[in-house]
């Protein structure tokens, strides 16, 4: 799926590319695909359902972590691709919200992180 779904978009793609691409989900023992089924005229508007299924996935991350596992959220153009999220049962404004690769870490990973003083203010 991932492979041609980057031969839809970009069929000038390189083989490189597409191999690169067809990778992506086996880059972890086990991928999730993390959607939210948007359930139209709903008392919850779509974005809060949206912001739910988020807040399910870093559920799922902090547990992951808890329990000593790796984990990573990443999209992609694939979550915005109507093809490709048709394939997961995804239609009209139901989102593809990333995939979360989980597995046991070969080494610790050191992130760099932004200073919170680059976007962060105290309001009062």
């Amino acid at each position: 799926m991932f492979a041609e779904a980057l031969k839809r978009r970009e069929p000038e793609a390189s083989a490189a590319a597409i191999e690169k691409e067809r990778g992506k989900p086996l880059r972890s023992p086990v991928t999730i695909a993390a959607a939210a089924k948007i359930l139209e005229g709903n008392k919850i508007p779509p974005f809060e359902q949206t912001l739910s299924a988020a807040a399910a996935v870093m559920n799922i991350l902090n547990a992951a972590h808890a329990l000593g596992f790796g984990a990573k959220w990443v999209t992609g153009a694939n979550c915005y691709d109507a093809e490709f999220r048709a394939a997961f049962g995804l239609g009209g404004s139901d989102q593809l919200i990333g995939f979360i690769h989980l597995g046991t870490p070969l080494a610790e990973v050191a992130a760099v992180r932004p200073d919170p003083g680059a976007f962060f203010s105290e309001w009062g």
